[in-house]
């Protein structure tokens, strides 16, 4: 049977029945929201390439974190931008570190609010790789020590944890990181505190305002020795499946909108919680296209958010998190 029998546009024929046999929505309980912090006092500089977006001191942070809060998202990411660099990324597991500052300030004042931080070394080191650089002494070539960096990556882990995050999100690309933090969490005591994957994580053009926001552009070369080729999707199962092995609790997908494809592979194959990261890119696009008026950008936002719960996705890191919780609020 077919048309007159089948008449599909039955079931879209009032927003009540659309209602009815939606098949994803996006919750605020979806959401993480990114947050960058930094040292000084009386701070709140807006990034220039992310409209609506801040680095904040200390000082400040508390307006930002009890607006969240108000909001009713139940998870931040926090992102440092020390006061100094050097080639190991020392400030990166500082005791007292600028994200290890914020998460012991944040839990003292909202102990519930789920705190990930970002464990990765490009935001701390001089040289603005995600770990340690190595010169070879006979060619004078500069490369990224894969197992020298997990010595430093382990040390954040630990501190992070220790200063009170909820969450551990290694972002830095390295092979064995997974087991590496997990087993130093471990041997600390941590045993209870998830890791949170970037499995798979692309050599992206879509990370340029970030870089900006937190001051770690490579000083020479790029991340394509760590980071994968965007042309590879199976390399992405192999990627995500040494880190299911290595104990991850959850796999996550950067960038996202380009990279649906992806994350619905990832979801077919594997059961543990899946995220993706909506990039500073994808979030400048979008605000620069509705700040021209060219885009609804309610309508847009929440369409993309759509298609990544379509595509598999069960958490959504994004810088329109504080945005999408109001007009989530707001359809109720």
């Amino acid at each position: 049977m077919g048309f007159p029998i089948v008449r599909n546009r039955r079931l879209r024929s009032s927003s009540a029945i659309r209602s009815l046999v939606r098949e994803n929505a996006v919750s605020v309980n979806d959401l993480i929201y990114p947050i960058f912090v930094t040292h000084g006092t009386q701070i709140k500089d807006e990034i220039s390439s992310m409209p609506g977006v801040y680095h904040f001191s200390l000082d400040r942070l508390e307006e930002e974190i009890q607006e969240v809060v108000s909001l009713g998202i139940k998870m931040i990411m926090l992102f440092g931008v020390p006061e100094h660099k050097d080639a190991e990324g020392s400030s990166a597991f500082d005791h007292n570190g600028i994200v290890q500052q914020a998460t012991r300030r944040i839990k003292k004042q909202h102990p519930e609010l789920l705190i990930a931080a970002d464990t990765c070394l490009c935001q701390f080191t001089d040289h603005g790789h995600c770990g340690y650089v190595h010169v070879d002494e006979k060619t004078q070539l500069a490369e990224v020590h894969n197992d020298r960096s997990l010595e430093l990556l382990v040390k954040t882990a630990v501190a992070q944890a220790e200063a009170g995050a909820d969450i551990i999100a290694p972002s830095n690309m390295m092979d064995g990181f997974v087991y590496a933090i997990r087993q130093g969490l471990d041997e600390a005591g941590y045993d209870h505190i998830p890791i949170m994957s970037y499995a798979v994580k692309y050599a992206s053009s879509y990370y340029g305002p970030f870089r900006e926001a937190a001051h770690s552009a490579p000083q020479f070369g790029d991340r394509k020795t760590y980071q994968m080729d965007p042309a590879n999707a199976r390399e992405a199962l192999r990627e995500a499946e040494s880190d299911v092995v290595e104990g991850a609790d959850f796999l996550m997908v950067k960038p996202a909108m380009a990279y649906m494809d992806i994350i619905r592979t990832l979801r077919d194959q594997f059961d543990l919680p899946l995220v993706c990261y909506n990039v500073s890119g994808e979030y400048s696009m979008i605000k620069a296209a509705s700040l021209q008026g060219w885009v609804d950008e309610r309508a847009i936002v929440m369409e993309t958010m759509t298609g990544f719960k379509r595509a598999g996705a069960d958490l959504i890191i994004t810088y329109f998190a504080k945005d999408v919780a109001r007009w989530v609020r707001e359809s109720i």
